[in-house]
């Protein structure tokens, strides 16, 4: 009798973990930046962060998120001091650098993820909203922008796990 309860507990407890599998939040974990592109409908891309753009997002199981992204080889400031920058130095900053955090959620059934913006250097994002629809495929994760697109193109961010 013994028996019996403890494979029916087993395949109780194999059933509930696999569920869980099914229903997992396929964004939790840590991503490295591959590319951010304007992405036109004649298949034609147009880096937005150069050729080699770096970043790290961050997804928790509790709905939080951090995400930072930088153009490669932006300029050191001259004086090596983050308060003295020169009007030139403060733009190639704020134009070759978007990182943002806050809460998310994944809606699943529409493939997008909702980014709940607390904090962003573009402060005009933060305590917004901002919905994008994404795929994964092969451990790559893609989502697209909803800025306004620029001679049909649009922005398109793609990380793969970090290792």
């Amino acid at each position: 009798m013994i028996k019996k309860y403890a494979v029916i507990l087993f395949a109780l407890a194999a059933f509930e973990g696999a569920a869980w599998a099914q229903n997992a939040n396929p964004l939790v974990g840590a991503w490295t930046l591959v590319s951010v592109n304007d992405e036109r409908p004649d298949g034609s891309k147009t880096p937005l962060y150069g050729s080699d753009p770096s970043g790290f997002l961050v997804f928790d199981a509790q709905g939080q998120y951090s995400l930072q992204l930088c153009a490669a080889g932006r300029p050191k400031y001259a004086s090596n001091d983050r308060t003295k920058g020169t009007p030139e130095e403060y733009k190639a900053v704020a134009v070759g650098c978007n990182p943002h955090w806050g809460r998310y959620v994944l809606d699943a059934a529409n493939n997008a993820i909702v980014f709940k913006i607390d904090h962003a250097m573009f402060p005009n994002w933060e305590n917004t909203e901002q919905r994008r629809s994404f795929e994964i495929k092969n451990g790559v994760l893609s989502y697209s922008v909803p800025n306004a697109p620029v001679a049909g193109a649009k922005p398109v961010v793609t990380w793969k796990r970090a290792q």
